[in-house]
Order: C-alpha cells, then sequence, then structure tokens
C-alpha cells in the first residue's frame, strides 16, 4: 500500500527537477539535463512499483460479505455527500469529516447489512468512509464478482460557507486507469528526455527546455491522480502553460510564436466549458469537487439526467479543444512548430489525452447524462467519429511528415473519443495505451528523418531513399506505421478492432448501443490511415533522395529510444487478449489482463456491457487496412492508376475535393481571416469610428455644455445675482455705519437722553401688548 498511498512522490519529483534545473541546471556538466533524466528515470521507476502495488491490491480478496466487502480505501474527511448518503441509507449521522484530517487510510470492515444503491462501510468506530463500489456484482455460477477499491488519500484545503457545510480536499486517488498513466506518462517522457539530449543539443535554451519538459511532466502527473475535479483543472492548466512555453520554445521566428498563441488562445475557448461543467457538477453533487462523490452519485441516480446531459455536454467542449476534436482542432498541427521531442510528447502522453482521461475518469457522467446505453447516436460519439474520419482525409494532402503525424493524432483521438461515446470504456484507454507508443516512436522518427534531411520536415521535397542509410529510423517506422494501420498482430490492431466492435454492429455479440453510423466512419478513418501512412513511407525512405547533403543514422541517444518504443508498439496488445477467438481459448493468466487491471467495477463506474471479439470484423477491418497498403503501394511505387495522376486538374469535383483539403476545411480560414480578421479589421474600425465620434461627441458634446452653462451661471448669476446681492448688502450695512456714527458723540447726557426715551418707547409697548 505504500507505493498506493504515496504516489503524489511521483509528481513532486518532477516539479522539484524543474526548481533544481531552473536554479542550478546551468551550473551543471549538462546543463541540466542529467538532472531531468535522473528524476524521469526515478519516477518512471516508481510508477512501475506503483503498478506492480495496484495489481496485488487489486486482486487482492477482501474479507467480508456481500456489500461489505466493496470498499475503497480511503481515508476518513475525504468524501462529502456520500457520507451523508450512508448516514441516511444507515439512520445514522456522520462525524464532521474535518477532524479525521491527516490519519492514515482506512481499509473498511465488515457492515451488518449493505444497500442497494451504495456499498457503505462502517469502521470500527462506527463511522462512515466513503464507499467505491456499488452492490457486488453476481456472475452467473453465483459467485461475487470481485470489485475496485481505489486508495484515496486527501487533505483539507478549504472551507465554503458555513462550518462543515463544504470542504474542498486536495490529495490523491489511485485506481487502475491512473496508475496507467502513470506508467505511459512517466515511459514517453523518459525517452523523450534521453532523445532530448541529442537533438536539442546545442539549443540556446537547453537549460530552459528540460527545466519545462520537467514541468510539463510534472503537471500531467498531476492531472491524472487528481483526486477532485479542482485538482484535475489546476492540473488541466497546467498542462496547458507548459504546451504554450514549449511549443514557442524558438520565440523568435514569429510562426513559432504565432502556434504557441494559437494554441493557448484556442485551449482558453474550450476551458469556458470546463469550468461550467465543473461548476454545475459542483452543485449537483451536493457542494462537493469529490471526483468520488459525484462518480457515486452520477451512476446510481443522484444526479438527474437533465444536469448530467448539460455538464457532460459542457465538458465535452473542453475534450474538442485539448483533445483536438473537431471544430476545435485547428491548434494542433501548428503546435509542430515546437522541437520535435516536444511534439512527441504531447501526441503520444500529455496535452492531448488529457480531455480522454478526463472523460474517462468522469464517465457515469457522461455515461448517464448522454444515455450511452442502448443508444445509437449521442454527441460525443459524433464528435470522435466526424475527428477520426475528416482527420484522417486531411493527412493525405500534407508535405510536412510532422503534419500527416499531427493529423494522424486528431484522428486517433477521433477513434478513443467514439469508444468512450459507444461505451466501449476499456478499448478506449487500451488504445490509448497502443497509441502511446507507436505514435512516440513515429515522431521521434519524424526528428531522426529531420536530422538527416538538415532539418527539414518536408517529406516530399528534402527526403526520400532513406530506407538504406537511416535503417534503425527505417524499421522502427515500419513498425510504428504497421501498429498505427492495425496490422495483425501488432498492438494497434487489437486496440483498434476492439473499438470497432464495441458500436454494436451486426456481427458483435454485446455492447452498449447500435452506434452503425459512427461504426462506418472508423471503418473509412482506419482505410485511410493505412493509405496515407503507406504515403508517408513512400515519400521519405523510397525513392531518391532529394535533399542536399549526405544523410547518416542518428546517434545512440535517439535510436535507442526508437527502438524501445517500436518494440512495445508491437507486442503491448498482448495484455489485452480476447477470451477466446473463434477455437482458440486463451488461459485466464493472458485473457483481458489490461480490462481487469484497469477498468473499475463498483459503484464509482457505470454498468456496461463489453463487446466479444468480433471475427468477421476483424478479419474486415485487417482486409481494409491492407488493401489500403496495397492500394497505395501500386500507385507509388509501381505507377499504377495512372488516371488519377492529375485528376484534381482534369476534374473539377476532384479538384474541389482537394482544394478543401489543401485549406483544411477552411477552419483556419474561418477562425483567423473571418472571425480574427473582421476583429481587428472592420470591427476594429467601427470600434474606433464609434469611439472617435460617438463616445468622444458625447464627451466633447458634454463639455461644451459644460463650458456655456458656466458661463451662463458665471455671468448672471454668479456676477449679477450673487455678487449683486453681497455688494448690496456692504451698502446697506456701509450706510447703516454712516447714520449710525452721528449718534455715537461721546457725550454722557445725550447717551442718557437716548436712553431715557427706548425705554419710555418699550414701557408703551408693553402697556398697549398688555392692555
Amino acid at each position: 500500500m505504500w507505493f498506493l498511498t504515496h504516489a503524489w512522490i511521483i509528481p513532486a519529483l518532477m516539479a522539484l527537477s524543474f526548481l533544481l534545473i531552473l536554479f542550478f541546471g546551468k551550473k551543471m556538466p549538462k546543463k541540466g539535463s542529467e538532472i531531468g533524466i535522473a528524476a524521469i528515470g526515478i519516477a518512471f521507476i516508481l510508477a512501475l512499483l506503483t503498478a506492480g502495488s495496484w495489481y496485488t491490491h487489486n486482486n487482492e480478496e477482501v474479507e467480508g460479505h456481500g456489500d461489505a466487502a466493496a470498499m475503497a480505501d480511503v481515508q476518513e474527511g475525504c468524501s462529502n455527500e456520500v457520507d451523508h448518503l450512508a448516514a441516511e441509507d444507515h439512520g445514522e449521522e456522520t462525524e464532521d469529516a474535518g477532524d479525521h484530517e491527516g490519519e492514515e487510510p482506512t481499509d473498511v470492515g465488515d457492515s451488518d447489512e449493505g444497500t442497494d444503491d451504495h456499498a457503505l462501510g462502517q469502521s470500527d468506530s462506527g463511522e462512515y468512509a466513503a464507499p467505491a463500489a456499488t452492490s457486488t456484482a453476481v456472475a452467473s455460477e453465483g459467485e461475487e464478482e470481485h470489485v475496485t477499491r481505489p486508495v484515496v488519500r486527501c487533505a483539507a484545503w478549504a472551507e465554503i460557507g458555513t462550518p462543515g457545510s463544504s470542504l474542498i480536499t486536495w490529495g490523491t486517488m489511485v485506481d487502475g486507469q491512473s496508475v496507467l498513466m502513470l506508467v505511459v506518462v512517466t515511459l514517453i517522457s523518459l525517452m523523450v528526455f534521453i532523445y532530448s539530449s541529442e537533438y536539442v543539443s546545442g539549443d540556446r535554451r537547453y537549460t530552459h527546455y528540460f527545466a519545462f519538459l520537467s514541468l510539463f511532466s510534472a503537471s500531467m502527473l498531476f492531472f491524472v491522480l487528481a483526486q477532485s475535479t479542482i485538482q484535475m483543472i489546476v492540473g488541466w492548466e497546467l498542462v496547458g502553460v507548459c504546451s504554450f512555453v514549449l511549443i514557442g520554445h524558438w520565440w523568435e521566428e514569429k510562426p513559432n510564436s504565432n502556434a504557441a498563441l494559437k494554441a493557448f488562445l484556442t485551449n482558453r475557448v474550450g476551458d469556458i466549458g470546463l469550468l461550467i461543467g465543473v461548476a454545475i457538477l459542483y452543485f449537483a453533487a451536493g457542494r462537493s469537487f469529490s471526483i468520488l462523490d459525484l462518480n457515486i452519485l452520477a451512476a446510481n441516480g443522484g444526479i438527474s439526467h437533465g444536469i448530467l446531459l448539460v455538464a457532460s455536454v459542457c465538458l465535452i467542449f473542453a475534450v474538442m479543444s485539448k483533445s483536438g476534436q473537431f471544430i476545435l482542432h485547428t491548434w494542433l498541427p501548428d503546435a509542430m512548430a515546437g522541437p520535435t521531442p516536444v511534439s512527441a510528447l504531447i501526441h503520444a502522453a500529455t496535452m492531448v489525452v488529457a480531455g480522454i482521461y478526463m472523460v474517462a475518469r468522469l464517465y457515469p457522467v457522461f455515461f448517464e447524462g448522454l444515455s450511452i446505453s442502448g443508444s445509437s447516436v449521442n454527441f460525443l460519439a459524433i464528435v470522435g467519429a466526424v475527428t477520426a474520419m475528416f482527420g484522417a482525409l486531411l493527412a493525405f494532402v500534407q508535405k510536412d511528415i510532422k503534419k500527416v503525424l499531427a493529423y494522424s493524432t486528431i484522428s486517433q483521438l477521433g477513434f478513443m473519443v467514439t469508444a468512450l461515446g459507444v461505451g466501449a470504456w476499456t478499448a478506449a484507454l487500451f488504445h490509448l495505451f497502443t497509441h502511446a507508443m507507436f505514435k512516440a516512436t513515429l515522431f521521434l522518427g519524424a526528428g531522426s528523418l529531420s536530422n538527416a534531411a538538415h532539418h527539414s520536415f518536408d517529406m516530399v521535397n528534402d527526403m526520400g531513399g532513406m530506407r538504406k542509410v537511416l535503417p534503425r529510423t527505417f524499421w522502427t517506422f515500419i513498425v510504428a506505421t504497421a501498429a498505427l494501420a492495425g496490422i495483425f498482430p501488432l498492438s494497434g490492431f487489437w486496440s483498434k478492432d476492439e473499438i470497432l466492435a464495441g458500436h454494436g454492429s451486426l456481427f458483435s455479440a454485446g455492447g452498449n448501443g447500435t452506434y452503425h453510423v459512427m461504426l462506418v466512419m472508423l471503418l473509412i478513418g482506419a482505410f485511410c490511415t493505412a493509405a496515407y501512412m503507406t504515403r508517408t513511407i513512400w515519400y521519405a525512405f523510397y525513392g531518391e533522395f532529394r535533399g542536399h547533403g549526405t544523410p547518416h543514422e542518428s546517434g545512440s541517444r535517439i535510436t535507442v529510444p526508437l527502438i524501445i518504443l517500436a518494440t512495445l508498439g508491437a507486442v503491448v496488445g498482448v495484455l489485452n487478449l480476447p477470451e477466446e477467438i473463434g477455437p482458440f481459448t486463451f488461459p485466464e493468466s493472458i485473457s483481458l489482463q489490461f480490462e481487469h487491471f484497469v477498468e473499475p467495477v463498483g459503484a464509482y463506474f457505470p454498468t456496461i456491457s463489453h463487446a466479444e471479439f468480433n471475427i468477421p470484423l476483424a478479419i474486415f477491418s485487417l482486409a481494409l487496412a491492407l488493401s489500403a497498403v496495397l492500394l497505395t503501394y501500386l500507385y507509388y511505387w509501381k505507377g499504377a492508376f495512372k488516371f488519377l495522376h492529375g485528376l484534381s486538374e482534369r476534374n473539377r469535383v476532384a479538384g474541389l475535393g482537394k482544394t478543401i483539403l489543401v485549406n483544411k476545411y477552411y477552419f483556419d480560414w474561418l477562425y483567423t481571416d473571418v472571425i480574427t480578421g473582421f476583429v481587428k479589421g472592420p470591427a476594429a474600425r467601427a470600434t474606433n469610428w464609434f469611439n472617435q465620434h460617438v463616445l468622444d461627441g458625447i464627451v466633447d458634446g458634454t463639455a461644451k455644455g459644460a463650458v456655456v452653462a458656466g458661463q451662463f451661471v458665471y455671468e448672471n448669476i454668479d456676477q449679477k445675482v450673487v455678487d449683486g446681492a453681497v455688494n448690496g448688502a456692504a451698502i446697506t450695512t456701509s450706510e447703516a455705519g454712516g447714520v449710525l456714527r452721528h449718534l455715537q458723540t461721546g457725550r454722557i447726557q445725550q447717551y442718557a437722553a437716548l436712553f431715557f426715551a427706548a425705554a419710555a418707547l418699550l414701557a408703551g409697548v408693553f402697556v398697549v401688548a398688555i392692555g
């Protein structure tokens, strides 16, 4: 349990690496790269040990019966709403969660009785800990099915409202999904760090590069271990900031800084949906950011369908931006402006898969909100299928090898999103896992080709004939391409076909719906994938060398990561072999290991159906991929289909189609020329005119009116009335003083006479008044 409860050390280690490189890197012999490589190496080892601990923890028998065995290993005080539900279900009150802060994780023991909706446990002290699993599933033999017990640790961070009403916590939530990402992120990052030590050697910001590479890895690791949605937002934004820095690493060139800004601003558009979605779920979950609370409530009817629908749609917009889904995908190809190792890390294991991970982590929200089970269409599936097909088509017209791979990534992310949209949760995560291996190989291979082609990525004009001079790059690229195309028996075949089977086709058994339209779109995408990657191999490795100079194979710090990743991309498919393929039955020790390791079973995850391995569909998709390879081979290698050569120049329809693809469906034109151009052009001019003629006119008119009013007041009120009154008072006073001055003679007799006369006058007044 130590590695599971201390998983926070892994992102903390990479954050420490960032600080050490930033402050001491330039004084180190290798300019800080040795700190980064050592840190990510240790992090990878810790991730493997954490995976081993999770495997043991997930497979151990839990003493208890019924729902009592289906508990989470949760530090008390982590949950909010489910604690109250527990008290209500048992007729008891929970104690203040804040009193238990800092205690060790609690393995919840037996309770007297389980509930229908939640597997609630009671500790020895009589306090309820947050459950992680619903009533245990019962197998056909009558035996209870094993349930997932995530390991959650948290501490109080802030309190909202009155004491005890809403506690915001921070911590870690470790289960198969997060452990998978720990291994993937640290493995790909380790290969990228080693590769970068040679690829960016001599760069003017070499130390800065490795510092932010460390922070990038730390941010993604922090994100995948998040215990609450507020932590997910922090990790989500940190990944975005680091990508901005690394994409714009060579910011002196304007296209690079533009690409960084485009990535940053496009993601901010989608982040509005993330913030709104998380806010909705916070209030829907009884003022709780806890992922465990939220998932339990969503999966068990604690949140209304309408709220889940609105929240899931908002969150999908965040996925569209972060994971490059149509229509917010345009930043991703431009992100190739960054160093190639950064492209590999972004597109294989970090930023772009953050959206996939978020949907998978909050899957009950989407599963229930979009009514995935028993349906044939939903918003998430549509977004993914459109992205998978139309992204693949764009790769056909690219000359830059990195942009071919970028559009390939967009398409493959569409496969993952579609899988989540049709209920094939494990297939989506498995494809994320396999894709990380072979896509990182392809990007790093593109960097090796660029080194040989004098830092050019133009495969049409500056490459060709490289297979003989770059044999290790060539063979690793071939293996990764075959895996991406889904060629048997490489890993991509198993993960891609599991996604296709999950659509509930006519030949499939199982599945969560009948998503036939999405299946057809993915099959088209799969055909295009095999075709454009075969085209890429032709331009990069065959024909005559079209560049200048003498190309040569890259050094070992570049080729060794290629060999490791290509090997993994070829073999990791065996981690999730089906239980049987026709007459062949695999032993339980090797079949569906990935599913058992990663997919949760319990209250914080919906009950989903799993499609069986579909032999006809697998054969058809394999034949589709091989036919695409064959047709492309005949076209480029043998010069077949001569009528297709120059077709876009001869045929208006073909020409229109090519023009649309070359212009990337005009999304960049829409965003840059129309929307941004309108804001910077007509809208800016109209605003300036309004400012100059309306606002300034109002201000100037007000000022002129004030001047006229002031002049009137001065001349008529101040000068004639006020000054006249003052001057009149002064004159009156002066005249009265002159009259009274004659009375002041200094003669006692005169004063006495005046006094007597005044007294007589006053006495007369009194007499008249009294009478």
